[in-house]
């Protein structure tokens, strides 16, 4: 005789619900609120500081252009999952991941050509915290992958235990 529990219907849809119905929660809506103002703050000043001094020289004036652009796809994505009504299932994570692995290094290529062409010490530091945080960045992402397929195949567990597609 197997000890081994056959859930039923009703808790096979309960769990499903449980699964695929959670949104973000209002500690994570918060967060994303705060990043929003923050990157939103962020663009304005860089923006402010881009218009009202045209004699910038040329590297300064793309190094505000990246850091506006990067601004400005946080206010995206932060915007994205406030008003995202469906659930998340993580997804949110993986995109927040994959920017912070990208901006991370870009910001580690370009400290580390700074610190190559200048031989400056303070770019060189740099270049080493920013590979540090892409490492961090790297390990988050990669957490947030692996809980997003875990998450996607219970779903589909529930589902064929269910019965439905």
């Amino acid at each position: 005789m197997s000890t081994e529990r056959i859930p039923n219907q009703n808790d096979l849809h309960r769990q499903l619900q449980d699964l695929t119905e959670k949104t973000l929660s209002p500690v994570g809506r918060y967060g994303h609120v705060l990043l929003l103002l923050a990157a939103a703050g962020m663009a304005v000043l860089v923006l402010a500081l881009l218009i009202t001094e045209p004699a910038l020289p040329l590297r300064t004036q793309a190094a505000f252009g990246a850091m506006l652009a990067v601004a400005a796809c946080w206010v995206g994505y932060s915007t994205w999952a406030l008003l995202r009504q469906r659930p998340l299932m993580h997804a949110h994570r993986v995109v927040a991941g994959a920017m912070a692995t990208a901006f991370t290094g870009l910001f580690t290529a370009v400290a580390l050509t700074a610190g190559a062409r200048t031989a400056a010490p303070a770019a060189w530091w740099a270049g080493g915290m920013g590979a540090v945080m892409l490492v961090v960045a790297l390990s988050l992402l990669l957490l947030a992958l692996r809980t997003r397929s875990a998450l996607l195949t219970r779903r589909e567990a529930l589902r064929r235990g269910l019965g439905e597609r």
